[in-house]
């Protein structure tokens, strides 16, 4: 099992790590949506490895079986490795490779903020939100929670609806 788990929690960080490469240069994008729908597309695309990573036990394995309660232990396996190595990868990115990331960052969401429409008040309480994201986000456990808080959830809905695909019992029909 921890082969099947390693096997596709690795492959699934590669690919959620070249995403997160691809949407940072889409943050100068001046409407931001490109960088976020691409973003979380693919962050959803990669959560979708789960589901072949639990097909790969329950058919190997499992030998044609697996209970939902395995398959979502499985699933939300895979879904911490490829979590944990997204946001290492953004730690890394944000506080030693990149100089510079954070103040671009911030740049980009004040100029969201700004061409945004909607009242002023509305407008400057975006902006105010923009300008604390660096004290917010400069803190390194702060930073970890919130970029974690990106993939994870994706990761455990896509297993729980692996889960519930993949279940085979004991004497059912392959």
């Amino acid at each position: 099992m921890s082969k099947t788990i390693w096997k596709y929690g690795l492959l699934s960080a590669l690919l959620a790590v070249g995403g997160m490469f691809v949407s940072i240069h889409f943050m100068d994008d001046p409407s931001g949506r490109r960088g976020e729908i691409f973003g979380y597309t693919a962050l959803v695309l990669v959560a979708m490895l789960t589901f072949f990573g639990i097909r790969s036990y329950r058919d190997g394995a499992g030998g044609g079986r697996v209970s939902f309660g395995r398959a979502f232990g499985i699933g939300v396996l895979i879904t911490l490795i490829s979590s944990t190595c997204y946001v290492a990868t953004w730690e890394l990115l944000y506080f030693k490779l990149m100089p510079g990331l954070p103040e671009r960052a911030q740049a980009c969401m004040i100029a969201h903020a700004k061409a945004s429409s909607g009242p002023p008040e509305k407008v400057a309480e975006r902006v105010r939100q923009a300008e604390s994201f660096r004290t917010w986000y400069d803190k390194p456990l702060l930073n970890a929670a919130a970029t974690f808080a990106e993939p994870f959830p994706i990761g455990v809905v896509v297993t729980a609806i692996s889960a519930a695909i993949l279940r085979r019992k004991e004497g059912s029909a392959s």
